[in-house]
Parts: structure tokens; C-alpha cells; sequence
């Protein structure tokens, strides 16, 4: 065995790996050479919070903040008015008003912070527009840039040993990826609440003792090819998430997935599969991962989900509401479980939508202003920049998408000019990114 180990080529490596397909949930969506990090010394004045865990709630096709959570005067699609879609309401904040379809977040905005004036130059390409937003910077020739989950896996870790630093619950994309981090920080993936992650649950027909013998196999093989190949970082980083996998894939961890330990009550207040994604998002935190994305793409509602142009509006608030009730239950949720100090949640979309109507009634895209709601943490009812009566022009505090990062890394207790390395180049955390400083008073 030993012997033959060694004359094993990359590919033979890479397959028997695969084979045991316990990995097969980790994500290898890129996989460059690892990234390093120098952490310095926070610059006088900045602060840092003492969040433990992010909650991504991703809205992909691009949330309308007018018909959100900067509503203005309501137009008329029909007669090719510009304004709101839906009417307004008042909010536990003084003074503040979100959409008519949100009265369980608008109960509940006291634990939000409501940043009105994030912006970007992308506007009619979905695909750069969601690179930004997870990436926080502009697409590059020479850099593949790490999504902000995996900056903050590499640079926090795992809450408690066991678990992945990094959860997606939504369909696995580049764009989420660990960019020149390297494998060692991509994301654990699933797609269905109802199951955990596939790769990780043993067929029916493999039981515990021939799971084992299966493990045993692999770990002879790993150790003599590791030992006696000259092994690049990239099958470092390979072997690394094997052996992470087969970790994650025993009963302590799995056990996070099965929500029917929830009371029956608790679960019907979260919705259906969104909520339930937020749910398991919650269970999660509790178990110690780090970041998790949440995607809200339920495009069956609708047919397109939160890309409403043309008639894809008429359906828009099936999924405000749908929103609503998973967003705010998870709120009170975590508050119940005393975590929500210890828990940021960013509500996010590639961009916003402008307030004039297109041909068919529904609305195009806008990235030169658009909405980023945030709660837990430090956020206590604030409201972040001001936009004018059609929430197309900002007029006070614009948020770059660098801000919101900077925002983000901070809360988490990130000094937000600390630097990665991409080999030997010096790559900012951020991209000269500011932190928003009314969520550090």
C-alpha cells in the first residue's frame, strides 16, 4: 500500500478524495494558494465591536429599497408615476417608516440600524454587482478577491471546535468563495432545511463499521501520499478539507440540521423555507459557526424573484412578507436565546431598484443608492444617510461598499486595516473602507 501510494499522481490523489465524497459539501470552487494575514495594531480611534457570529440574509435579484425600507410617496405604476409600490408605516423608531409589508420588522426596527445610502457603480450586470457585495471590490484581472465570509472565517475561525467556520444555505457560487485564502476557508454548503448537507450523511446502506473501515482506508492513503509526495499548497488545502469533512460529518454537527427539535409553534412563525433557513441559521450560530449566508431566491413565488422588472412586481410583496416573518421572528429569536448582542445580521442584495417604472409596470436596477439593513449587534434604531423624495440621490452620509465592509469586520471585532497577503502582495482587508461610526458610539 504504501508503495503504491507513492506513485500516485495529483489526479489519483484529487479522486480518491472524491470518492469518499464526504467533502463533497465543501465547497471547491477556487483554489489558490493560501492567504496570510498580518494583524496590526488598531489605529487610534477605531473601535471595535465584540460580535461573534454574522447572519448573511442575501436577497439575489435586488431588493427595491423604495418598496422596502425607504419607502417614499406612493406612485402609480400604471399611469407611470414614480414612487413607492405599497403604501407606508410607522415604526418602533420615532420617526421612521418602512413598507406596509413589513409590520413584524417595523415592531422590532429598534434592533436594526437601516444604512440608506450604500452604493456602487455596477448597475445592469447582476453577476459583477453580487461580486461586489461579497466581495467588496470590483472584479480583477489578477486578484481573485475572498467573499466577506471567508474573511471573517480566516480571520476569527470556528466559535467552537467541530464546526465549519462558514455555512452557505443556498446554491454554492464563485462569488462566495475564499478567492486566494485558499480552500481552508470556503464555505459548507446545503440547499434543502429538510436534509443537511447531502455530502455529509452516510447512504442508508453504509453503516457505522463500514463507514469506519472506509475512513481507515482513506487516512492510510492520505498519510502516504502526503508523506512521501512533493505536495503543493493546493493539496494541502484539499487534504485539509477532508479531513474536515469527516469531522463534520458525525452525529454532534449533523444533529444542528434537524429542526424538528424545535417546537412545532417556533417553526411556523419562522414561514416556510426561507424561515426555515433562518432558523437553522439561528441553531447554527448556537453551535459555534462563525458566518452564515442565508439566500431568500424563492423565484416560484413570483417567477423572478426580487429581479421584479415588468410583472415581476405584481407578486413583490409575497416575498416582503415572506421576509418579514422569518426576519423578525429570527430577531426576537436570538434575543430569546440572549444572543443577539453577540449576533450581526445583514440584510443585503446586489442592489436597489430606481423609483420610476419600466414599460411593464416593474422597476430597473440601481446601484448609486439602495438600502443594507443591519440588526443585533450594536444596532438600536438607527437610521444611516438620507436620500432624497425618490431615494435615487443621496444627500447625507453616503456608505460605500468598502464602509460596509470596514462596518462589518469591525463588529465582528476585525481591525478594519488589517492586511492579507496574496502570496507576497499586501492586500487590505477592506478597500479602504471606513466604518460607519454611528454603530460604534
Amino acid at each position: 500500500m504504501k508503495n503504491h501510494t507513492h506513485q500516485m499522481n495529483r489526479r489519483d490523489f484529487l479522486a480518491a478524495g472524491a470518492a469518499v465524497g464526504a467533502a463533497g459539501a465543501l465547497s471547491v470552487t477556487s483554489l489558490p494558494g493560501l492567504g496570510g494575514s498580518v494583524a496590526l495594531a488598531a489605529k487610534p480611534g477605531v473601535k471595535l465591536g465584540d460580535v461573534e457570529h454574522c447572519i448573511q440574509v442575501w436577497l439575489g435579484g435586488g431588493m427595491a429599497q423604495i418598496d422596502t425600507f425607504d419607502p417614499k410617496a406612493k406612485g402609480d405604476a400604471k399611469k407611470k408615476q414614480a414612487g413607492s409600490y405599497y403604501a407606508s408605516i410607522d415604526t418602533a423608531v420615532k420617526g421612521a417608516q418602512v413598507c406596509e409589508h413589513l409590520p413584524n420588522v417595523a415592531n422590532v426596527l429598534d434592533r436594526f440600524a437601516l444604512v440608506r445610502t450604500v452604493h456602487h457603480d455596477v448597475i445592469d450586470e447582476h453577476a459583477a454587482a453580487t461580486n461586489r457585495m461579497h466581495t467588496g471590490r470590483p472584479t480583477s484581472g489578477t486578484i481573485v478577491y475572498p467573499s466577506i465570509g471567508s474573511l471573517i472565517s480566516h480571520e476569527k475561525g470556528a466559535a467552537e471546535k467541530g464546526v465549519p467556520e462558514y455555512v452557505l444555505i443556498g446554491y454554492p457560487n464563485l462569488t462566495r468563495g475564499p478567492g486566494f485564502l485558499g480552500a481552508a476557508h470556503t464555505y459548507l454548503y446545503l440547499t434543502d432545511t429538510s436534509a443537511g448537507p447531502a455530502a455529509l450523511t452516510r447512504a442508508a446502506n453504509i453503516g457505522a463499521d463500514r463507514q469506519a473501515r472506509r475512513d481507515a482506508l482513506l487516512a492510510q492513503v492520505r498519510e502516504g501520499y502526503m508523506t512521501h509526495a512533493q505536495v503543493d499548497k493546493q493539496i494541502t488545502a484539499y487534504d485539509q478539507m477532508i479531513a474536515k469533512a469527516s469531522n463534520l460529518s458525525g452525529p454532534r454537527f449533523m444533529n444542528v440540521f434537524n429542526l424538528d427539535e424545535e417546537p412545532r409553534t417556533l417553526r411556523d412563525s419562522y414561514g416556510g423555507e426561507f424561515g426555515q433557513r433562518c432558523l437553522l441559521a439561528r441553531r447554527l450560530c448556537q453551535s459555534g459557526v462563525r458566518f452564515i449566508e442565508v439566500s431568500h431566491n424563492l423565484n416560484f413565488v413570483n417567477g423572478t424573484g426580487w429581479d421584479i422588472h415588468n410583472s415581476g412586481i405584481l407578486n413583490q410583496h409575497v416575498l416582503i412578507q415572506e421576509m418579514d416573518k422569518a426576519l423578525s421572528t429570527l430577531v426576537r429569536d436570538l434575543e430569546q436565546h440572549k444572543m443577539l448582542d453577540k449576533t450581526l445580521i445583514v440584510v443585503t442584495s446586489e442592489f436597489g431598484r430606481p423609483a420610476k417604472f419600466d414599460g411593464g409596470g416593474g422597476r430597473g436596477h440601481q446601484g448609486s443608492c439602495f438600502t443594507v439593513a443591519l440588526a443585533g449587534g450594536a444596532c438600536n434604531g438607527q437610521i444611516i444617510g438620507q436620500t432624497d423624495e425618490l431615494s435615487k440621490e443621496i444627500l447625507e452620509q453616503p456608505v460605500s461598499v468598502p464602509d460596509l465592509f470596514a462596518t462589518i469586520v469591525a463588529q465582528m471585532g476585525i481591525d478594519p486595516s488589517t492586511e492579507l497577503h496574496d502570496g507576497d502582495r499586501p492586500v487590505p482587508i477592506t478597500d479602504m473602507g471606513k466604518p460607519v461610526p454611528q454603530l460604534f458610539a
